[in-house]
């Protein structure tokens, strides 16, 4: 499937709509598939000439596979720059996400690239497929090939993301799949932090970990081609508890930022708890 097909939503009523998704290789629903189709569906309450700049999402509940999901729109503010809207996603068991997103009508303005990537990395053609699902491809670079250097260095992972396939010329449709694709490294990032889950990375596909996205936010710089390669390079910035706050930054193959996305993340290590017993 397509990621822009993922994105198509059917209408259920006034701003109210349904979309569904594929089991995923963990099972249940993929927290960034559930951000984006509701970042569409609150699109489809807006103008045309206003553009998302930003969303934040908590995630409520897990989701579930076998059965659709509905997408409450709510119109908060419409004012003349700036409109902003929540949705709320919802399965049988109540609400799985709640989510806000701020639309601008684009205006003229300084471009200052304050920050921007070293292409000193490797490029996806020198790494292997890794994508976990349809429609985007992904290339990790290796932990050993990252600098890692720094109090912030211990957790940096990245890695070259793109969506595959026919993409409309949409800008939201771009976005909402950068949206997409955000939830993918943050978890990772965290994992490489922790002091006794690290070094089981690698090993057996049971980490004895539980994890689970608590909140997301994303904001979009500047214009961007999903289909195009994106170097998504993240980093653990604290650990306390059970939660891990990661944060990153897109950028194009030319170094430009064009997103920047933080996410805090419930991490539990069940191996630890069953060796305690």
């Amino acid at each position: 499937m397509d990621l822009a097909d993922l994105l198509t939503l059917n209408p259920h009523g006034a701003d109210t709509y349904v979309g569904v998704g594929p089991r995923y290789p963990w099972g249940g629903l993929y927290g960034g598939q559930i951000v984006a189709q509701a970042l569409r569906a609150a699109a489809h309450s807006v103008d045309p000439g206003f553009e998302v700049h930003s969303l934040r999402a908590y995630f409520i509940r897990r989701g579930d596979h076998t059965e659709p999901v509905r997408y409450e729109v709510d119109r908060i503010r419409n004012g003349r720059s700036f409109v902003t809207r929540r949705v709320v996603a919802r399965q049988a068991v109540g609400a799985i996400l709640n989510l806000e997103a701020s639309f601008q009508v684009p205006e003229p303005g300084p471009d200052e690239p304050l920050v921007a990537a070293s292409m000193d990395v490797m490029l996806p053609d020198d790494l292997e497929p890794s994508a976990w699902g349809d429609g985007f491809d992904r290339r990790m670079i290796p932990p050993e090939a990252i600098d890692r250097s720094g109090p912030l260095g211990r957790g940096r992972c990245q890695a070259w993301m793109r969506a595959t396939g026919d993409l409309p010329h949409d800008q939201l449709i771009h976005r909402c799949i950068v949206a997409y694709l955000s939830d993918d490294l943050p978890t990772d990032a965290v994992f490489r932090t922790h002091p006794a889950i690290a070094p089981r990375l690698g090993g057996p596909s049971d980490l004895g970990v539980y994890s689970a996205s608590l909140d997301h936010a994303v904001w979009f710089h500047r214009p961007l081609q999903a289909d195009n390669w994106h170097l998504y390079d993240m980093t653990c910035h604290s650990l306390v508890g059970a939660r891990g706050l990661t944060i990153g930054t897109v950028f194009d193959s030319d170094g430009a930022q064009v997103a920047t996305i933080a996410q805090e993340v419930l991490v539990r290590d069940a191996l630890a708890e069953r060796q305690a017993l």
